[in-house]
């Protein structure tokens, strides 16, 4: 359930944007965003309903933050291929900044990025190589 982690790695970028709703109630330092995102992550990771996860997403998030989460992963895979930053800007319409900040976190020695891509590339060869239904072997 990869999509999960990527929207509480990404959910921190939107409190760093100044014209960001997220400034008009809880402040980046508040204690209890850490609290819900806690929670909100832990009762995510028990679900394996990927339907419900991205139901809850389209519930949860405007369409714009929607599209904005997707940009910000259709990025770190862009990033994850070698593409170059300038034709990463130019596709997907993100900034530099934003796109220097994911390489960056990219870089990092067992960054989130790198884990849920590499969960990814797991979930992809699982289901290219085991039968419907079975994730695992027995």
């Amino acid at each position: 359930m990869p999509f999960v982690v990527i929207l509480f790695t990404l959910l921190p970028l939107f409190a760093l944007c100044p014209f960001s709703c997220y400034n008009a109630g809880m402040k980046i330092d508040d204690s209890r965003i850490d609290v819900n995102i806690a929670e909100l992550a832990g009762s995510l990771a028990r679900t394996d309903d990927s339907g419900l996860i991205k139901d809850f997403f389209y519930c949860l998030l405007t369409p714009a933050e929607i599209a904005d989460i997707a940009a910000r992963w259709a990025l770190v895979k862009e990033l994850k291929r070698k593409t170059p930053q300038r034709e990463i800007a130019r596709d997907l319409g993100i900034s530099l900044c934003k796109i220097t900040r994911g390489s960056r976190e990219l870089k990092k020695p067992g960054s989130a990025f790198q884990r849920i891509l590499a969960v990814q590339a797991l979930d992809l060869a699982c289901s290219s190589t085991e039968p419907a239904g079975r994730r695992f072997p027995s």
